[in-house]
């Protein structure tokens, strides 16, 4: 017994160094042909970030989930370490993004995207006239569903931005490399884009624009990778996202969406449906107060075309100007509610918000 004991402790361990141990990355990794990548795209994480990822117990493959805030203009790399739950990796300042708060609704807006996309190895471009750069797979189902179009809308390099989100090109480097290691034997990983963090504060603080039910949509994402910490499963149906959703007990049939049919009845994974209500709870009584104190409203429009982390103001002084930013439609298109079942059976329904149009094209990635 004792023998079997420190074998099964002498393999864990193992397997554990193996999986913080450094792969070099085959330099024909996301090229369309044999030809060697550029030095860019196969270059080594720093050493500080690859002993932070072993500080953190991420393995160095792990997958990893990228959010992003606009108002705040900062980019959040999380990774999964090996409980299986992700971690704040890394926190990177936005050097550029153009437009104003809210989704994509037409060409030429030049607005960055806000939802839920997902990357994969295709949308990896290592030789990017802004040095490297990531398409976040805008337009998702969820955008062609509401009429929206448009490609490359990305991350990259540079600090210029057209409806992008841009960073320095040694942050992209990071970025870039940290993906890179995440896609090795996977398929993707997610984006998640956010107007701001989706705290009952900054709600209350934008309450008044006309995509507030659009946010309060994605704050329901939100709201299950942070009380989870686990990757939210993300569908579309009815022109709307829907999260975790699982078939009905004992049903014969798996569930099947589209993204412009009618939602199927669906419950909400439980163990995960629990935590996210008592952090969406909190978050009402929060938000609730905060009306009742009055709590100023923002302007709907900053007249400013995009926004810039502060610390890059004084680098690139003339990067954020007034500009003519496409105001939305004031009035959008009301839907109804979601029908879904609760885990008792009882049958719900739950808003997941409004919808719009839009898009945004970007030259040379």
């Amino acid at each position: 017994m004792i023998r079997a004991t420190v074998v099964r402790a002498l393999v864990l361990t193992a397997a554990l160094a193996a999986a913080l141990t450094p792969v070099t990355w085959p330099v024909t990794c996301f090229g369309e042909d044999s030809n060697p990548l550029p030095a860019k795209a196969t270059k080594e994480l720093p050493p500080g970030l690859l002993a932070l990822l072993r500080q953190k117990k991420m393995p160095k493959h792990s997958p990893i989930v990228v959010r992003i805030f606009k108002e705040e203009a900062e980019l959040e790399v999380w990774k999964q370490d090996t409980s299986g739950h992700f971690q704040l990796l890394k926190i990177y300042p936005i050097c550029r993004w153009s437009g104003d708060l809210g989704p994509k609704l037409h060409q030429g807006d030049r607005q960055a995207p806000e939802g839920f996309y997902t990357v994969t190895p295709e949308l990896m471009n290592p030789n990017s006239n802004y040095y490297l750069a990531i398409n976040t797979g805008f337009p998702n189902s969820f955008d062609k569903a509401n009429n929206r179009n448009g490609s490359l809308l990305m991350i990259h390099g540079d600090c210029s931005s057209m409806g992008c989100y841009a960073m320095t090109d040694e942050q992209i480097s990071e970025i870039y490399a940290l993906a890179r290691d995440a896609l090795l034997g996977r398929p993707s990983f997610q984006v998640q884009a956010y107007p701001f963090r989706m705290t009952p504060a900054n709600l209350a603080r934008h309450r008044t624009h006309p995509q507030f039910a659009f946010w309060k949509m994605l704050k329901i994402g939100n709201d299950h990778f942070e009380a989870t910490r686990l990757e939210p499963k993300v569908d579309v149906c009815d022109r709307r996202y829907v999260f975790d959703a699982q078939a009905l007990p004992n049903s014969p049939n798996p569930l099947v969406f589209n993204p412009t049919g009618k939602c199927p009845a669906f419950v909400v994974n439980p163990k995960i449906a629990r935590r996210a209500l008592e952090k969406q709870r909190a978050d009402e009584v929060e938000y609730a107060q905060l009306l009742e104190d009055d709590v100023p409203a923002v302007p709907i429009y900053t007249g400013l075309d995009g926004g810039m982390n502060e610390v890059f103001l004084a680098r690139f002084p003339v990067r954020v100007t007034l500009a003519q930013v496409l105001p939305y439609a004031s009035y959008l298109p009301q839907l109804p509610p979601i029908p879904w079942v609760d885990d008792d059976g009882s049958l719900t329904s739950k808003w997941f918000g409004t919808c719009s149009a839009g898009c945004e094209v970007t030259v040379g990635w």
